[in-house]
């Protein structure tokens, strides 16, 4: 006597051999797999027969697979769908998520990744059924992001923005400078239901500490020297859009207190007003700092960091993210072309390889600048390692200490200078360099005030 199979998996790709592989990788006992080579074919084949979990590929005929999976969540929303791609784009990534897809995977990770989302997809299903029928759907979404690359990694980060970008709960963008915590701010906006007002965006450590608050809530006339007009701060003009506060482990503690409030009621006052204001903004906020350490430090309040930090995103570094290394590299070369109306450079092998031994503490920043620097230094169109100007690898350099040291001592006399001055004035000099001369994140690296940095140019430049 035969029984019913406990669940059902239907798969769709064009590809007849991918389709006999996975059959095979995924057959087990109690699962009945169903298989379809089009997207309209899928669709109908879903509205016939209860499916439970749906892998398909996003490049299928004759609509592809982010509509097919739209089509799925509207016949059968609690259908659980995957999606594939030999490389699939972050902004397939983003769409796919936000608009239902359990997950994104590469086609040449399935041997490894997919019996495993499979079976949890099916302990979902099990589960569902144990308490009962789904209700919440996800809304749709229109929109594109800039965010390059195709590493892992990066992709998990997408994903997180396609989970988050339809909610309005605050977001804390995390990670080195240079790694892209803009963009992120900006794709969760892009992605989000207020992205028909622009995202307004204002660098809490740029802005003197008697400013910001004018800045962001705005000034009564007369309120303070200056002020000779009534103006609206950026809460305002954000009413019902993105509000981007970068830096924000620099926000004094002053208005720390005042966004706060607004974080809590969405109320606040212009600067010299009694009167209180109402908006609706979603708040995302970015930090290269460790912002629980600063609050163990007293330097940042507690419950504002819990109302920030309701979804932490966490960019990884470009040091780990080395397949979009190429990537970003050939992008840059591409838009430097386009922008100054010239002829693309193009990297050899052996330049792609010397990109990728180097760390780039700078992140993605500094390999932008890095190929800026190549193609304006260029003889050729032809790009070789000797015409990459990037740092040296610390990793990748011979010798001791001992014979830096020597070296060190060498040099400062010669140019008849105290060799302790020397050192300093070179970091100083490499630092900036390194930092596209960005006075704050120089002078976070070097653990000096920017007003003792400051001091220190002019001897740097001239040593």
């Amino acid at each position: 006597m035969s029984t019913e199979p406990e669940h059902h998996l239907l798969l769709v790709d064009q590809d007849l051999d991918y389709l006999d592989w996975a059959t095979k990788h995924l057959g087990a006992e109690g699962l009945k797999i169903l298989r379809c080579d089009r997207a309209d074919k899928a669709a109908q084949v879903i509205k016939k027969a209860p499916i439970d979990v749906v892998i398909c590929d996003i490049k299928l005929e004759p609509f592809d697979g982010v509509e097919l999976l739209q089509r799925i969540r509207a016949a059968s929303p609690e259908t659980i769908t995957i999606l594939t791609a030999v490389s699939p784009t972050t902004s397939q990534i983003i769409e796919a998520t936000q608009k239902g897809a359990l997950d994104v995977l590469r086609k040449e990770s399935l041997a490894f990744e997919l019996r495993q989302v499979v079976e949890s997809a099916l302990q979902t299903v099990d589960h569902r059924r144990e308490m009962g029928p789904l209700s919440e759907q996800r809304p749709g979404l229109a929109g594109k992001t800039t965010i390059i690359g195709v590493s892992r990694p990066l992709q998990d980060v997408m994903k997180v923005v396609g989970r988050v970008a339809h909610s309005d709960a605050p977001v804390l963008v995390t990670g080195e400078s240079g790694t892209g915590k803009e963009l992120v701010a900006r794709s969760i906006h892009a992605y989000s239901p207020r992205r028909k007002k622009e995202m307004l965006v204002i660098n809490c450590g740029a802005i003197p500490e008697n400013l910001l608050e004018s800045e962001l809530f705005g000034h009564e006339k007369g309120s303070f020297t200056g002020a000779i007009a009534r103006r609206a701060g950026r809460f305002e003009d954000s009413h019902e859009s993105t509000l981007f506060l970068d830096e924000i482990g620099d926000l004094p503690a002053s208005v720390q207190v005042k966004l706060l409030r607004v974080l809590q009621d969405g109320t606040f006052s212009r600067v010299g007003s009694n009167e209180t204001q109402q908006t609706d903004v979603r708040i995302v906020t970015a930090t290269n700092k460790d912002l629980a350490q600063e609050v163990s430090l007293g330097r940042f309040r507690e419950d504002l960091y819990y109302r920030l930090n309701v979804v932490e995103i966490e960019l990884p570094p470009l040091r780990d993210r080395q397949e979009d290394i190429a990537i970003l590299a050939e992008f840059f070369l591409d838009r430097i072309a386009r922008r100054n109306g010239t002829a693309r450079m193009r990297l050899t092998g052996e330049a792609i390889e010397h990109l990728q031994k180097h760390r780039w503490p700078g992140n993605v920043r500094e390999l932008e600048n890095t190929m800026a620097r190549a193609c304006a230094l260029a003889l050729n169109d032809i790009l070789l390692p000797e015409d990459i100007p990037i740092g040296r690898n610390p990793a990748n350099m011979g010798g001791s200490l001992k014979d830096a040291l020597a070296l060190i001592l060498e040099l400062s006399e010669r140019g008849q200078q105290n060799a302790l001055e020397f050192v300093r004035d070179e970091l100083i000099r490499h630092t900036l360099e390194q930092c596209d001369n960005d006075l704050k994140e120089a002078s976070r690296l070097l653990g000096m005030t920017q007003a003792n940095l400051k001091k220190r140019l002019p001897t740097a430049s001239n040593a």
